[in-house]
């Protein structure tokens, strides 16, 4: 099982970026990873495991924000695809040559 916890928490006053921060952390120290930014995954070996861990993470909730937990299946999580995009790069301009006769 994989256990996904999706975010969106308000960061606009310093006592809502600590209570964000925070919440990070304790996803971090319950053994989550960063996916993506605001998406922390988790791989749990049975359906009880992701259950303890799921409880932690509603234990944890911050009083604002959105938070969405999802468990899937590791066949599920095996089927996802990936793209990693890559950054523009200007082309550059062909130098001038020099002739000679």
């Amino acid at each position: 099982m994989w256990v996904l916890v999706f975010f969106d928490l308000p960061t606009e006053t310093l006592t809502e970026r600590k209570v964000a921060a925070g919440f990070r952390k304790n996803l971090l120290n319950d053994g989550f990873g960063m996916f993506q930014f605001s998406i922390y995954v988790r791989f749990c070996a049975s359906r009880e495991n992701a259950a303890v861990h799921i409880k932690r993470t509603k234990n944890a909730l911050p009083k604002k924000g959105k938070v969405c937990i999802m468990q899937i299946t590791d066949k599920q999580f095996g089927m996802m695809e990936l793209f990693h995009g890559q950054k523009e790069v200007a082309q550059e301009t062909p130098s001038q040559q020099l002739e000679l006769f």
